[in-house]
């Protein structure tokens, strides 16, 4: 095995030069661990022998950081916005960054974070991480390779909790082993090659090896506990599987917020949780966060996190032009806000930041082609339908009036620029023309008409389909949609803007009962960590077709056998990620988008846009540019931790 530490990715880093002051990693002796400072109130609590020394709380090794611009000072209380009762993600992309590895800030390279340094073998199959000796959970407990081991095997592996292991912890369908080496290193084998698989655990997806604590999850599973039925009646929940997910989460579900007993590695936990009903989160200082700034201090700098949770957006803003929001992008950061943010930015005592957008596509729309009923199905199905309804969309007046100019039309794929950058997959379509849209409609069997214009299908009802779309979440895109259902009248196609709060957009989808779905499409400058709209791969976000997303993780065992096309695509991207050969992987891929862009199955309408957040003028250390994406949670891989207010 050769001895690593990160894999860079080289076509990101021509990308993003921009980016400046990347949190730097630097190794610790025992000896700075001894010399560490701590927080005040922590200080207090061990001297009334309520808490172990500092020295007993880190690792041997903490993982040093690099402040962003100077080492911080300790105290105050960042504010933060959520919205509604599924915005669980707004914490994650806060503060559940701890896994094996992280994203350095320029989203170049993986980097050692929870494992200090890793081992990998010739042909990628085995990687061997070594953790840091002495960490522990936030409840002091020590945490190590078991934990990872039992993650892995007992919990992810587990088909009564998952339905398959997640595609970042198999190969070809088949999921990878996990061995405990020692305390402090365990081995990830899979059956193929899996060159990507450092980069994919710096992602939000691949944190299920740091996510459950042995010693606290294992009461929740049979195998470790017979009397397993007596806390399931206890807790009024009809089932095991129910219990785990309720008392340990997952990545992304509220309840990983829920549970103010679960321990963490994270730099803040859990003091007042995200449940039914709650009107904020509060989280405080972990007093065994393991790691430290280049002086020695424990991390976070900042004592509290507390996000309430407002129902709408115009309360987010008025807060944050009010000066009661430290930080925040998500929810305001719409184009539409930001003269109004521009504006106040001196009566509400904060800055902006710029988001650089990763994404491929701003409105990516998805036809349900697995559709329950036939003939929806049917319809949804043929290309020529899709591509009939993408020239009906007249993307200059959407992107003049929603997105006042600041993009272009485009469907999916590489933004331009990056190396990968696939100009069919991208442009075709885009035109508006609406005479050939009438003309492929009338060609496919749609010709006839109702007296409201709106076309019938061949069993005599009309072309109607509802498209889901979340209004707190991307208020842009209910704007889009509306045109765009003005847009589809005139070629008689009936749509409803289907306006719903998040936790149904996610049910309908996860039971495959939608006939369309927006979200804004990824993939611009991360194609192969997030290939959803490439092809079905993504559980939640593949929403053209879940059930051949089900097919591809379960290694066919569940969902609905995808088309020949898609069968290819999900062959290549395994082999793709399997290979380190940047040429061999980049042809690989290449015949993906082909093959994607023959089938188009998705409908896209303009190339994502950069964004902007706002901080408030005494939060420090808070880059004034960094990445937007999902693969790149931000602001987490700017690590919050090292952020801290000057007065």
């Amino acid at each position: 095995m050769t001895d690593q530490h990160s894999t860079p990715t080289l076509d990101r880093r021509t990308l993003l030069q921009g980016f400046a002051g990347a949190a730097a990693v630097a190794a610790a002796s025992p000896a700075l661990a001894q010399a560490a400072r701590e927080a005040p109130d922590l200080a207090r609590q061990v001297a009334a022998n309520q808490l172990p020394p500092l020295a007993q709380r880190l690792p041997t090794s903490p993982l040093v950081i690099t402040p962003h611009e100077r080492p911080g000072s300790y105290g105050g209380t960042l504010r933060r916005g959520l919205r509604g009762s599924s915005d669980h993600n707004g914490i994650l992309r806060m503060v559940g960054n701890q896994g094996l590895l992280r994203w350095n800030l320029a989203f170049t390279e993986a980097v050692p974070n929870v494992a200090e340094r890793w081992e990998v073998n010739a042909d990628a199959t085995e990687f061997v991480f070594h953790l840091r000796p002495g960490m522990k959970w936030s409840d002091g407990k020590p945490f190590g390779a078991d934990d990872v081991v039992f993650s892995i095997e007992d919990c992810v592996k587990n088909s009564e909790l998952f339905r398959s292991t997640p595609s970042v912890l198999a190969i070809g369908g088949r999921p990878v082993v996990v061995t405990k080496v020692s305390d402090t290193a365990v081995k990830f084998t899979f059956a193929g090659a899996y060159a990507m698989f450092l980069e994919n655990l710096a992602t939000p997806l691949g944190q299920h090896p740091t996510l459950f604590p042995k010693h606290y999850c294992s009461q929740f599973l049979p195998k470790y506990n017979p009397n397993l039925d007596q806390l399931v009646r206890a807790a009024n929940l009809p089932d095991w599987p129910s219990l785990f997910r309720a008392r340990c989460g997952d990545i992304e579900i509220p309840s990983r917020w829920g549970n103010a007993d679960k321990p963490t590695l994270d730099p803040w936990v859990i003091a007042e949780p995200y449940t039914g009903g709650a009107q904020r989160v509060v989280m405080r200082r972990n007093p065994y966060f393991w790691q430290v700034d280049t002086n020695g201090a424990q991390l976070p700098y900042i004592d509290q996190l507390v996000m309430n949770i407002s129902q709408d957006v115009e309360s987010l803003m008025l807060d944050t032009i009010s000066g009661r929001i430290d930080l925040q992008d998500r929810h305001i950061d719409s184009l539409q806000n930001k003269p109004t943010l521009s504006q106040n930015m001196q009566r509400g005592g904060y800055r902006l930041v710029e988001l650089v957008a990763s994404g491929a596509q701003q409105c990516m729309i998805y036809l349900n082609m697995t559709h329950k009923d036939p003939a929806q199905r049917a319809l949804f199905a043929n290309i020529d339908f899709r591509r009939a309804l993408s020239l009906g969309i007249d993307r200059k007046e959407i992107i003049d009036l929603v997105y006042l100019g600041q993009s272009e039309p485009y469907q999916t794929g590489p933004r331009p620029g990056h190396p990968w950058h696939h100009e069919k997959l991208a442009r075709q379509f885009t035109e508006h023309n609406v005479a050939q849209a009438n003309q492929m409609l009338d060609r496919i069997g749609l010709q006839n008409k109702g007296r409201d214009g709106i076309r019938l299908r061949a069993d005599g009802q009309r072309v109607f389909f509802a498209i889901d779309v979340i209004p707190t979440l991307y208020p842009d895109a209910v704007d889009t949609l509306e045109l765009v259902k003005r847009h589809w009248a005139v070629i008689g196609i009936d749509v409803k803007v289907n306006t719903i709060e998040r936790a149904l957009y996610y049910t309908r989808g996860d039971n495959n009962d939608h006939d369309a779905a927006v979200w804004p499409g990824p993939g611009g400058l991360d194609p192969i960590l997030d290939a959803r709209d490439y092809l079905a791969q993504h559980p939640q976000g593949s929403r053209y077709a879940i059930p051949w997303t089900q097919w591809y993780v379960s290694g066919g065992r569940e969902g609905q056998e995808p088309p020949e096309s898609q069968k290819r695509r999900m062959q290549l991207f395994d082999q793709a990620r399997g290979t380190a050969d940047l040429a061999r992987r980049t042809a690989m891929m290449k015949e993906v988008f082909d093959l994607a862009a023959d089938a188009f199955e998705t409908i896209g309408i303009c190339l994502a846009v950069n964004a902007f957040g706002i901080a408030r003028n005494n939060l420090r250390n808070v880059p004034e540019k960094m990445p937007q994406a999902w693969s790149w949670p931000n602001p987490g891989p700017a690590l919050p931790q090292q952020f801290f207010f000057t007065s």
